[in-house]
């Protein structure tokens, strides 16, 4: 597997430098040549499967901070999957990154103001660890899964936006024994953190955008107590924030004509309850014309011993679009509502959880307290030339009560554009080009950043 996945990076580094990517936030995997090659058509020996990545990243800001920072790193990950043996089966997969000194300051002089942080490990260095290693088990309608997995749920998720995601150590049990509908039970038990979350440092910011207060400890593939990672070591009062971890269930439903309603609850056992419900609706009006509407709604409440202090959060979103022939566009808007809380309140979301219509590309102060928040985007999909490109503006009115500036109200905007280009030649091989212009992300601090990317799936 290691050879499999080093022969993977070695050909993204030489035949596409430069090349950058965001990732498959859908966490499907497409296999390609390489995959087909090795399992020769057959899976009675199990599979390999993985993904290789190039990313490169460059920002340049400016107002109260002015900087160019810019970084490239080759990786992701190789794995195998046993077959399946009366309903049994495992996994496991190595992941890894690797970020070139591009700059005469070497990536790992702490403090370097001239490479970006979301491509790297801790301190900027070099890592690899065992990231999945779990087993499946499958009885008629009953699914259970146990052991080092990628997750993508509403408020525990990969968040897969730069070189490596979230991983996770949990036990997943799903059933489908109701017509239409899925249960699912979990319970999360601790967390690595992705390379993406350098970029939060463990900061107040990173609560709301997906990262917490002692996330420095879960990274470079070192998995921590899902308290500790939201919370830091020690908290309030000095107590101990490690916990019983993250409970979750949910009922997902799609009985319904065009409708999928989906119902969450998380309990973050010393910390918060969050409930997330969203509801999708699509309406094909004819054969090019369809209409689609979207609701979401957050609340979030201490409970235990109060490890995050008071918490009483409310958050409400809608979207409403249309997809007409190969032009899909759609507007969104969301209220984050006055909270109170030790951490001055908003949405808590320290576990890589970002499910919210009105997000930008980079900035997330919609769940900032008392924030309003809207966005436009439209997508058009040149099918024949397997390219898909995107533009999109966010505004943020955000309140006082936020915790990134507390005490200042602001106007925050984003625009941005993307670009995804499949390639026909190289089952597997997606290119990806990608750029955001946030605009007093805090007051007075503008940047332009670009990105390019490159995954090659197997």
């Amino acid at each position: 597997m290691k050879l499999v996945q080093l022969s993977l990076v070695a050909i993204l580094a030489t035949g596409m430098a430069y090349a950058h990517d965001e990732a498959t936030t859908d966490g499907k995997v497409t296999h390609g040549s390489v995959a087909e090659v090795i399992n020769d058509g057959d899976n009675s020996n199990g599979e390999i499967f993985g993904q290789a990545r190039s990313f490169y990243i460059d920002r340049t800001y400016s107002g109260t901070v002015n900087n160019n920072r810019n970084s490239w790193a080759v990786g992701g990950y190789a794995g195998y999957m046993t077959p399946v043996m009366s309903g049994l089966s495992a996994a496991v997969a190595v992941y890894g990154t690797y970020g070139f000194d591009i700059h005469d300051q070497d990536a790992d002089v702490i403090g370097s103001a001239s490479y970006d942080p979301s491509l790297y490990g801790r301190d900027f260095d070099n890592y690899a660890f065992i990231g999945q290693a779990y087993l499946n088990y499958k009885y008629e309608n009953t699914n259970f899964k146990g052991g080092r997995m990628r997750l993508d749920t509403p408020l525990a998720g990969a968040d897969d936006a730069r070189m490596l995601p979230n991983l996770f150590e949990a036990v997943v049990v799903s059933n489908t024994d109701i017509e239409n509908t899925t249960l699912i039970g979990a319970h999360v038990f601790r967390e690595t953190v992705g390379t993406f979350g350098n970029i939060y440092g463990g900061g107040a910011l990173g609560l709301t955008s997906g990262y917490g207060l002692g996330m420095n400890e879960a990274l470079s593939g070192d998995f921590v107590n899902m308290g500790t990672v939201a919370l830091g070591k020690a908290g309030i009062d000095g107590k101990d924030n490690e916990t019983s971890g993250v409970t979750a269930l949910a009922a997902i439903y799609s009985g319904v004509e065009g409708l999928k309603l989906q119902a969450w609850d998380y309990i973050a056992w010393d910390i918060l309850n969050a409930v997330y419900l969203q509801a999708d609706y699509g309406y094909q009006m004819n054969e090019e014309t369809k209409l689609f509407a979207a609701a979401q709604y957050i609340n979030e409440s201490d409970i235990g011993d109060t490890l995050a202090g008071n918490v009483d959060s409310n958050y409400f979103a809608a979207k409403i679009g249309v997809k007409y022939a190969d032009l899909t566009a759609y507007g969104a808007y969301s209220v984050t509502g006055d909270s109170s809380g030790a951490i001055n309140g908003g949405i808590i979301t320290p576990w890589g959880g970002m499910p919210a219509f009105t997000q930008g590309m980079v900035t997330r102060h919609q769940f900032f307290a008392n924030t309003d928040t809207w966005k436009v985007a439209a997508t058009y999909n040149f099918k024949e030339y397997g390219v898909k490109a995107s533009v999109y503006y966010t505004n943020f009115d955000v309140g006082a009560e936020n915790q990134y500036d507390n005490g200042t109200a602001w106007t925050a905007s984003e625009s941005g554009w993307d670009i995804q280009y499949k390639v026909a030649a190289v089952k597997g091989l997606s290119l990806r080009a990608r750029a955001n212009y946030p605009r007093d992300f805090k007051s007075g601090l503008d940047w332009d950043e670009y990105r390019l990317i490159a995954n090659y799936n197997f």
